[in-house]
């Protein structure tokens, strides 16, 4: 039976091509080094042609998402998306957007998955999904540990900016490894570094025996980082270095959901485990 002419068509495609085309230039123009882009850098690094990617940025000039300057006849990012960007950070449930992602984790790893944001020297749990194992950890949500507390401190702390880590590093009590009095300089500072090269830190039943922890930073839209994502459970200690790779994974995708540029922020880490 021959199909009728007008008969529409039961699938839809999977994108847009035109679409695809206007968000790989706005994420062109926001990850350029300078603030300006020529039609020619922008359709080169693009992949499409100049008479393309020109009707592409007159449409996003009309709704003032790209501006040309005319004297130079470059492009930048417009001023209409600051009102965008607004409206998504005002309505922003971090706990909300975290679920999907610790939900996955924590089925893939048999743990329980939790988010901490960081809040004047603190990092409080704002999101948790527990395995579907018949044992599991359970942390409340809102429970505080101090920023320097663990493998999330580790995490986090690792990949802070030079001057804010050396602040930190200068206070008298430190809680990587459980009690302040059992801080050890030498050794932090080796663990530290293996962290922002893998782009996770753990703690194997130091602070509390039986219990694993993994944890990776994560970083929000401004490429500041907002808090870590961390694993907790009875996994063997041979499944550090697996879980490991996961929870990277797991925090770099949901940085980058948040608009962070995941390049830029992890410099590399986690790409080999």
């Amino acid at each position: 039976m021959e199909k009728k002419q007008n008969e529409p068509k039961s699938e839809y495609t999977d994108l847009v091509p035109a679409v695809d085309q206007a968000l790989r230039i706005l994420i062109c123009l926001a990850k350029s080094p300078s603030s300006k882009m020529n039609l020619t850098d922008i359709c080169k690094t693009v992949g499409i042609h100049k008479s393309k990617g020109y009707s592409i940025l007159n449409t996003l000039q009309k709704f003032s998402i790209a501006h040309k300057d005319i004297e130079g006849k470059t492009y930048s990012l417009g001023l209409g998306l600051i009102s965008l960007s607004r409206k998504v950070l005002d309505n922003l449930d971090y706990g909300k957007v975290a679920d999907p992602v610790l939900k996955t984790l924590a089925k893939k790893t048999n743990s329980t998955a939790l988010f901490g944001t960081i809040d004047d020297g603190n990092v409080f749990v704002v999101a948790r999904q527990e395995s579907e194992q018949n044992i599991s950890i359970t942390i409340r949500l809102g429970y505080r540990f101090n920023i320097t507390h663990g493998a999330h401190g580790k995490a986090i702390v690792s990949f802070m900016p030079d001057d804010e880590r050396e602040k930190v590093l200068k206070q008298k009590k430190l809680f990587f490894y459980g009690d302040a009095t059992k801080s050890d300089r030498t050794r932090l500072k080796t663990d530290l570094q293996k962290c922002r090269k893998a782009g996770f830190a753990y703690d194997i039943g130091e602070l509390n025996a039986g219990i694993n922890v993994i944890a990776s930073p994560v970083f929000d839209s401004h490429d500041t980082l907002l808090g870590s994502i961390f694993i907790m459970g009875t996994f063997p200690e041979s499944l550090t270095h697996e879980y490991g790779a996961i929870v990277v994974d797991s925090a770099r995708a949901f940085s980058s959901t948040l608009g962070a540029d995941i390049e830029l922020t992890y410099r590399g880490a986690g790409k080999k485990h």
